[in-house]
């Protein structure tokens, strides 16, 4: 059984015009190993966000469910934690109180002196060292983000979920964090299920990038195996012979896959069978249904 199970969920929301029902995506299964890095792309609207808050039990699937280690995930809970794009940080605390809120909640038989230790090592390895006694509107977008990946990381979740997370940051800062990310999951190996529209950052990170269809009715077409080894860094990722293979796949996808009918030369959408999605290794250089 596998560690994260996303089992044949669907999601509808009711019709604007007050007609039945829209579906956001349909038949959803994803399975995904313990101390796997897994990202979903799609174009806006595809539903990539609602499967992320299903999986963190803040929406309701409307058909299938959620296991995790063997037990259904259905409500929040601390063994799922959500990064958001939004920072959504407390804003009369400070960066410190902000960590330590999580850390409490998550180890309530801690002593104040073990949750002061725990907070300072994740401040410490986001780079926050200094920073510890400012509060959110003293802080730039990039350092907020990392208070939410401290705060993240610092609960040790089964599962740790990130929304976009870098979506609101300056591309320069973006790309530390993104190495910061990348050292702190090294040293967790938390399970991770990330949302995202860029293409590069989901190579950099991912050992599988899944590819949604656009919405309505959307659905996971493709799974995009990361074939490039790690340890893995920006100045170095470019120059293995997978990268543009895996690049240029992703952005054929998005270009002239990701919609229902024909493709643009006529063609239709390659797909299995059995309704699942496409297996794609650039290791072996084939598509494997």
């Amino acid at each position: 059984m596998s560690f994260l199970h996303i089992d044949h969920v669907s999601k509808y929301f009711p019709n604007p015009s007050g007609d039945g029902q829209v579906c956001i995506f349909k038949d959803v299964t994803i399975k995904i190993e313990k101390g796997e890095f897994v990202t979903t792309i799609g174009h806006s609207g595809c539903g990539k966000s609602t499967l992320l808050n299903i999986i963190a039990g803040l929406e309701t699937p409307s058909e299938g469910g959620v296991t995790l280690n063997g037990r259904e995930a259905s409500g929040p809970g601390l063994d799922r934690m959500v990064v958001f794009q939004n920072f959504a940080l407390m804003p009369w605390m400070t960066v410190f109180e902000n960590i330590a809120l999580a850390v409490r909640s998550a180890y309530p038989e801690w002593s104040s002196e073990q949750v002061t230790a725990h907070v300072h090592k994740y401040i410490m390895l986001v780079g926050l060292k200094g920073a510890e006694d400012k509060r959110p509107v003293a802080l730039s977008g990039g350092m907020k983000q990392r208070v939410g990946l401290a705060r993240a990381f610092s609960i040790e979740p089964k599962v740790l979920l990130l929304d976009e997370p870098f979506a609101q940051i300056d591309a320069l800062t973006r790309g530390v964090i993104q190495e910061e990310l990348i050292q702190m999951w090294n040293t967790s190996r938390n399970t991770v299920f990330m949302v995202t529209h860029d293409v590069d950052e989901a190579i950099l990170l991912s050992d599988r990038i899944l590819l949604m269809t656009n919405g309505p009715d959307s659905r996971i077409a493709e799974m995009v195996h990361v074939t490039i080894p790690r340890p893995r860094s920006r100045e170095t990722i470019i120059e293995h012979p997978h990268y543009y293979k895996i690049r240029n796949h992703i952005i054929h996808f998005l270009v002239r896959h990701a919609k229902h009918g024909p493709d643009l030369d006529g063609t239709s959408p390659s797909h299995p069978t059995d309704g699942g999605p496409v297996s794609v290794s650039f290791e072996l250089e084939t598509v494997m249904p």
